[in-house]
């Protein structure tokens, strides 16, 4: 790295900065001439995010990549009159280009020209976040090494060696706690030195093994006769080697070769009197790359890993230093969390406790709400008295949308407000990635990914939230895998059938002693036998269906535990998560609640619409250990599961709204006279469990595949594995009991 003579902050704009402006449109980013491009990459779980909102503050927006279903964040930040705009790419672990995530950070490197690229890397695991920092420092020279999490660091003992960092890279190195926003402006002073050119990084070189340096020289020695202003063409020649098709695009394509080129304003205007490469020698370099490759391809990948790690082992040796014989409590927590016998049991336990305080936490805030909710239909039915509406409109406003409304904003909320806080903590505190840590090895026995198990603790709180994690899935097969089976884990708003049938007819069965944990094990087996259906059914699709495949390799850097951030979280899980949600279930319930207090007040003959097709559907309930008024009540209650049961009710009673009983007593005692028995109670559990999902989740999946066939697929595997387990439940309980 060289120290450049100062430039004054108010020379002209360079060259190269329209000329980037150009190239960043590419990937459909705005830029003005005034403002200078700033790439924040980095591993996951480093604090980029952090550091990006310390810098940007308010003043940044999100949307997507183009083609891609990643989400871009792009902020602004000005710094002694300069305008940046930063963007913060995908938490990525490599460059290699084997994923959606890696494909954009690598795109964006290369092709959109960054003016400066900030690797954020994670102050205690240096050498492994290394890896990274010296890939993209074989693409550009603009990069700046950036050590978050420093304060961790210290309080674990280690410490790091800034001038040695610099030297042995050869760029600048800065320390920072975004947390405290410690180191920050250290951090804006060497991209502005960068951008001034008062610093001049000199990147290290990557040491490459004895097998791979001769095909490399080969390549760079005809890339740089073909290509003088090429920046990185030891990087290129291992890209060919590796049979990168983007890179063999952009050097045979006449609109992509300048992005590739140096941007340098000298080099591109003497690369303007260049001959333009003809496809010939291109396509000579392109035979050779494949005539090396077959010799080295089989171990050329491991091979150049092993070559970064082993550089970054050195540097890290260099620069590190960590005191010995200091306990560190996470190590323990880790072997505990993480271990073999322990790990999947302990999160058992773990998530079984999250269950119990959202199912005991939400009934008080619960009943509260909906006691204050229904109080305003009271007012709204008086309203419309006063003004004479004519009652049909009463009754299917306040007793039929509104009452909708209310069941399903008091049953919903409550318990998405505990259970999504509690979510994000342990998802703040570094245990969701453990979770995907236990159950990999399952998951990849199915043919899915590990990942698969975070987008199934969403779903616990709610099956639409659990299809939009997916996205942290980069296979796009196992992603669909993993939206196709999400409906399996039980949401929010089929707890409380769940837990309803469990009391009234499990629990009553045994002593009143031991009848909580009767009906506490039945919640946990139901939970469970949803998780192994997800396990079989990703089996299936990944090996009987066009969905077939291996799964993927799943690389998981598990973070250390930190100090959850309270705000952070409140505003994460009641804001982003919570309320998001809720407003797609009132959308979708709304006409649910009119068109039930509809089909219970319009008459054909003797009997409501309600009743009609009550009949019709019996004999396909009686089949599956149901009847039917309740499949009638699961067809009204696509919109939203929370009002299956007080339309059930509603049926049984031939009420003309939606109604609750005042006890459990009386509540058993209405279906126990209507045919109702222990088979029928297990028959509706797994119905619940398995069926397809609300049509909240069904839009969801839309949004998320943009395919019918998908979507359709979503609803009608599961309602087919539905019947097919109650028709066997119903068949066979006769038999056994």
């Amino acid at each position: 790295m060289q120290k450049a003579n100062y430039m004054s902050n108010t020379c002209a704009i360079p060259n190269n900065i329209a000329q980037s402006r150009e190239q960043v449109f590419q990937i459909n980013l705005s830029k003005t001439h005034h403002e200078y491009v700033i790439a924040l990459a980095g591993n996951p779980n480093t604090g980029k995010s952090t550091i990006f909102n310390a810098l940007t503050g308010l003043n940044q927006h999100t949307g997507n990549w183009p083609g891609k279903t990643v989400k871009r964040m792009e902020g602004k930040f000005r710094f002694h009159d300069r305008h940046y705009r930063l963007i913060d790419l995908p938490g990525t672990y490599s460059l290699l280009s084997t994923s959606t995530d890696e494909e954009i950070a690598r795109n964006f490197v290369l092709f959109g020209k960054p003016d400066v690229t900030v690797v954020v890397v994670d102050s205690t695991c240096l050498e492994r976040n290394l890896n990274l920092v010296l890939q993209i420092a074989q693409i550009t020279n603009n990069v700046i090494l950036c050590c978050n999490l420093i304060d961790e660091a210290k309080r674990k003992s280690i410490s790091i060696n800034q001038q040695s960092l610099e030297h042995d890279l050869g760029l600048p190195v800065v320390l920072t706690s975004a947390r405290n926003g410690d180191g920050l402006d250290d951090l804006k002073k060497s991209i502005e030195e960068i951008i001034t050119g008062q610093i001049r990084p000199q990147p290290f070189a990557i040491s490459y093994p004895d097998e791979l340096k001769e095909p490399v020289e080969t390549l760079v020695s005809s890339l740089r006769e073909l290509f003088p202003t090429l920046p990185n063409p030891a990087w290129v020649a291992m890209r060919l080697l590796d049979g990168d098709q983007k890179i063999k695009e952009s050097l045979d394509s006449a609109e992509l070769l300048p992005t590739l080129l140096n941007n340098d304003s000298s080099l591109a205007t003497e690369s303007h009197h260049l001959p333009s490469p003809s496809n010939p020698s291109v396509n000579t370099i392109f035979k050779t790359a494949d005539h090396l490759s077959r010799s080295v391809q089989p171990v050329m990948h491991d091979l150049f890993v092993e070559s970064l790690f082993l550089d970054a082992q050195r540097i890290t040796r260099r620069a590190v230093t960590k005191k010995t014989g200091i306990r560190i409590w996470d190590n323990s927590l880790d072997h505990l969390l993480t271990s073999r016998i322990f790990g999947i049991p302990a999160m058992v336990i773990l998530l079984s406790i999250v269950f119990f305080l959202t199912i005991e936490g939400a009934n008080i805030p619960s009943q509260i709400l909906a006691d204050w909710l229904f109080q305003i239909e009271g007012l709204l039915d008086h309203t419309f008295n006063y003004l004479n509406a004519p009652w049909w409109l009463t009754g299917f406003l306040a007793h039929g949308v509104y009452r909708g409304l209310a069941w399903v904003i008091s049953v919903m909320l409550p318990p998405m407000a505990i259970f999504f806080p509690i979510f994000t903590f342990l998802e703040d505190f570094g245990y969701l990635p453990r979770v995907a840590f236990n159950l990999d090895r399952l998951f990849k026995w199915s043919g899915a990914h590990g990942k698969q198990a975070l987008a199934m603790g969403m779903g616990f709180g709610c099956n639409a939230a659990g299809v939009i994690a997916t996205r942290i899935i980069d296979s796009p097969r196992e992603r669909l895998i993993a939206i196709i089976t999400n409906n399996f884990v039980p949401c929010n708003g089929r707890w409380p059938t769940l837990i309803m049938l469990a009391s009234l007819f499990v629990a009553a069965a045994f002593p009143s002693a031991l009848s909580s944990v009767a009906a506490a094990s039945t919640i946990v087996f139901i939970t469970l036998f949803g998780v192994l259906v997800t396990l079989l059914v990703s089996k299936f699709l990944s090996t009987r269906t066009s969905l077939r495949g291996e799964s993927s390799f799943f690389q998981i850097e598990l973070p250390p535990y930190r100090r959850p951030q309270f705000l952070r979280i409140i505003y994460t899980s009641l804001i982003d998560r919570t309320l998001l949600v809720l407003w797609r279930a009132i959308v979708m319930a709304a006409p649910a609640g009119g068109l039930c207090w509809l089909l219970a007040n319009i008459y054909v003959g003797q009997y409501s619409l309600f009743a009609h097709a009550a009949n019709f559907l019996q004999p396909m309930g009686q089949a599956i250990g149901l009847d039917g008024v309740i499949l009638l009540a699961y067809i009204i209650a696509i919109p939203a599961n929370e009002i299956i049961v007080p339309t059930i009710i509603m049926g049984y009673m031939a009420a003309g709204q939606m109604t609750e009983l005042d006890s459990d007593f009386e509540l058993k005692q209405l279906f126990v006279q209507n045919g109702w028995s222990v088979m029928t109670a297990v028959s509706l559990m797994l119905f619940s469990l398995l069926h397809y999902p609300c049509s909240t989740t069904t839009m969801t999946i839309w949004k998320e595949t943009k395919s019918v066939k998908w979507t359709v697929v979503s609803n009608l595997l599961p309602l087919s594995i539905a019947f097919a387990v109650c028709f066997i439940v119903a068949q066979t309980w006769p038999l056994l009991f």
